[in-house]
């Protein structure tokens, strides 16, 4: 029976160099959201029909975000390989508005915070929408898995 959802995450530590606490408060959130709900659903069929549920890795080498999928025992599936050519000016832009966040949510008024978490969310979207548009064919996921992997590329972007 199908089950497309994803019920582990790991990042690729290696890749992480340095998070500050705001970044770690986003990191466990966003895998605390994800794996309460999530869908995700491999698009090549395998050998054996299974379909969820999942234990996803991600990393990012050489530019390239690696997302190797693994049965819920561990044992591999696949790995998807994606150019993140197209992510980089949304990554850079995410950091600016939540550096922007970050300091505003310490020093300015509400009035303020809540202008700049409004472009942090659109900024935040539409890259989930262009993460969605990169995975179609490849892997089905709903808007607020895309939302919620995308903070966790982002995380992986970190150099400190």
């Amino acid at each position: 029976m199908a089950d497309p959802r994803i019920i582990g995450v790991e990042l690729d530590e290696r890749t992480i160099l340095w998070r500050s606490a705001d970044v770690e408060q986003e990191r466990r959130i966003a895998i605390f959201d994800l794996l309460e709900e999530n869908h995700f659903a491999p698009q090549r069929k395998h050998p054996d029909d299974y379909a969820g549920p999942y234990r996803i890795k991600l990393s990012v080498e050489e530019g390239r975000l690696a997302i190797a999928i693994h049965r819920e025992d561990g044992s591999h599936l696949e790995t998807l390989v994606l150019a993140l050519g197209r992510f980089r000016r949304p990554i850079k832009d995410y950091f600016a508005i939540c550096d922007s966040y970050y300091d505003a949510i310490r020093n300015a008024s509400p009035a303020q915070i809540e202008t700049i978490d409004m472009a942090r969310r659109g900024i935040h979207n539409q890259a989930a929408e262009l993460l969605m548009e990169r995975l179609e064919g490849k892997i089905e996921v709903d808007f607020d898995t895309a939302r919620r992997l995308f903070t966790l590329i982002c995380v992986l972007h970190i150099r400190g």
